[in-house]
This record gives structure tokens, sequence and C-alpha cells, in this order.
């Protein structure tokens, strides 16, 4: 049986930088072609295993994509599904969309499939009756868990959506119970910004949150 201890005290300091850090995590689009060392990787995908989840079901599967093969499938996919959502926006609108850099792709050093295994018996359903979903959204939780320990050391992270994750996922030959979650290019980023590239770029501004009381 485990052990009672005292929580860690974080100093304002450290809370200070972890305000920090969550401004600065921003979706990264431009990478330098610096790799990124294995065993780091192996530790960022290891820290996002302590993210929490229903159930404690752990339903996070982590999928490397390096074969050049794989990639260049990818590239296609999101060629075609880029086009598709270029094809629904007029005017204006298509036109900033056009101009949206999302290079990631070709300059990550790093591809991170993340799947939610769907048939996971782990957790035993707890917390499933009512809302199934919320398998998938502990896989989400894993992914931000990687994108605030890779930004936390200097490395960026961006996550691709522009994807068929059914074609995605026949590519890569997972398990049929493995649903697409998200498709991460990981590396060191070009350039740094605080605000959002969308923001930036005009495409959405900042809305405070809004907070209902009743």
């Amino acid at each position: 049986m485990s052990q009672t201890v005292e929580p860690p005290r974080f100093s304002d300091k450290f809370q200070a930088e972890l305000g920090d850090l969550f401004r600065w995590r921003r979706d990264v689009r431009r990478f330098r072609p610096d790799p990124v060392d294995a065993e780091r990787l192996e530790h960022l995908i290891q820290t996002a295993s302590l993210a929490p989840s229903v159930g404690y079901s752990q339903p996070w599967r982590f999928v490397v994509v390096q074969d050049p093969a794989l990639r260049q499938k990818v590239r296609l996919n999101f060629e075609e599904s880029n086009q598709a959502a270029l094809s629904s926006y007029e005017g204006e609108q298509a036109q900033r969309y056009a101009t949206l850099k999302l290079s990631g792709l070709d300059q990550a050093p790093v591809h991170l499939a993340v799947f939610c295994d769907c048939s996971t018996t782990t957790g035993h359903q707890l917390g499933r009756q009512t809302m199934p979903e919320m398998l998938e959204y502990s896989v989400v939780l894993a992914c931000h868990t990687l994108w605030l320990a890779a930004r936390a050391c200097g490395i960026g992270v961006g996550w691709v959506s522009i994807l068929d994750p059914k074609r995605l996922s026949l590519d890569l030959a997972v398990a049929n119970e493995w649903k697409l979650v998200a498709y991460l290019c990981i590396g060191y980023p070009e350039e740094e910004h605080v605000d959002p590239e969308l923001a930036r770029y005009q495409w959405e501004q900042f809305q405070p949150a809004e907070v209902i009381v009743k």
C-alpha cells in the first residue's frame, strides 16, 4: 500500500514560469532540421503517459512515423485535404487561408501519430458508461502533456488536423480499433512568437473565456 507523502511546494517563481510556459506553448508550423535526440523523444512520450485518463484507462497509443514512403503518403493526404479545405472558403478568407504556412510535415524531424485504443479493457469501463468520449479526451490530455513537456525544453509541437484520419490509419496499418486523435510534428522551432500565428495573420483573435455563474 502506498504511503501518504507531502505534496511539493511550488515557489512563486515556478508558478510565474509555468504561466510563461502556457503562453509560449504555441502551435509550431516551421521547424529547424536539427534532429531530436531519441532519448529525449522517449522521455516526452513517457511524460505524456503521466496524463490523467478516465478510469485510469491509459488509452493512448503512439506511432513514430519515420519511413520516407509513409511520410510521403501523409504528405499527399494533407495536400488533398488542404485543397478541399481551401475550396470551402471564399473571397478574402480564402486568400488568407492560402497564405498560411503549414510546412511542418516537410521540416519537422519527428512525426508522431497519436491514437486512442477504443477497444481497451484497461480501467474496466469506469467513467465511460454515460460519456464514452472521455476515452478520446484522455488522449487529448496526453497530447497536451507532451506538448508542454516539449516546450519546457525548447522543442516545439505542431498539431496537423488537415488530414483524412481513416486514410492515415490505413496507411499506417494500425489496429481497426485505434482512432486517430492527433498527428504531431515535433522539432526545434525556426522562430519564436508568444502570440498564436493565426492571430498574427489575422485569421482569428483571442477571446477571453466567458464564465457563467448559476
